[in-house]
């Protein structure tokens, strides 16, 4: 079972509304048909499984997070979506297509998450996945580990809600259960954020607030100064945060 990250849908619809503007070219490599059956594993707030649906697709998201499915539901109440975990779901009719955006990496075991989406893809389905890879964000990280290890005596490492595979590694995995794996990239997407000298805050507390649980909220402010304080020479440039983003996207076929 995935440890819940406690979502804050307004502040990630507002201030992390990127993520799913860059997911937009991976709705591109998914390329949904009309009439397809598309699952959005991880779909969030459903920005993207409403992208899908545009092109005639039928979608049905499903994300861990109650929060997120809440806020989904009343911004596209024509779409299906529900509560559900990627290590353990089951789908009651096979689809044309597996699509994800920004959330493998939340899931820290990745070989129940491939089991379930061939399981629930037909033969000849797609699996299309875009997520964080080795080396994502691990300036923020470093800096994170050193001010939490230094200042809080509290090692990070047992706190990191993060899995950021190479790309052997993922499509290792992927054709260990009988996937093809037919297009699969690794690439760095420095991202502004678009909050001047508040921007590395302000993603610390949207999507890094795992590494503060057990701090007060005065000493978790403090913590997050000090992180800004420590990656500002290698992420802070001219007057914007940059979060040093590496990306994989694959797809993979089940054979």
């Amino acid at each position: 079972m995935n440890s819940i990250h406690v979502w804050q849908t307004e502040l990630y619809d507002k201030k992390m509304d990127y993520v799913s503007e860059f997911g937009k070219d991976v709705v591109e490599v998914l390329s949904p048909k009309k009439g397809e059956r598309i699952f959005d594993l991880g779909c969030g707030t459903g920005d993207l499984a409403y992208q899908i649906s545009i092109a005639g697709a039928t979608v049905t998201g499903m994300d861990l997070s109650s929060q997120m499915i809440d806020t989904a539901k009343k911004k596209y109440p024509e779409i299906n979506f529900y509560v559900g975990d990627a290590e353990s779901f089951k789908l009651d009719q096979q689809v044309d297509a597996v699509f994800s955006n920004a959330a493998l990496h939340w899931m820290k075991e990745p070989k129940l998450v491939i089991k379930c989406v061939w399981d629930a893809l037909k033969t000849g389905g797609r699996f299309v996945a875009e997520f964080g890879g080795q080396g994502n964000v691990e300036k923020v990280i470093k800096a994170t580990s050193q001010v939490l290890d230094r200042d809080c005596g509290i090692d990070a490492s047992s706190l990191n809600p993060w899995y950021f595979p190479s790309l052997a590694q993922y499509s290792t995995l992927l054709e260990q259960q009988g996937f093809r794996v037919t297009y699969a990239v690794h690439f760095s997407r420095p991202t502004k954020m678009t909050d001047g000298e508040n921007g590395l805050n302000i993603w610390l507390m949207g999507s890094a607030d795992d590494f503060f649980k057990g701090l007060s909220i005065h000493e978790k402010k403090k913590a997050i100064n000090k992180i800004a304080a420590e990656a500002s020479k290698e992420l802070f440039k001219d007057g914007a945060w940059y979060i040093d983003y590496k990306r994989l996207r694959v797809m993979a076929i089940k054979i």
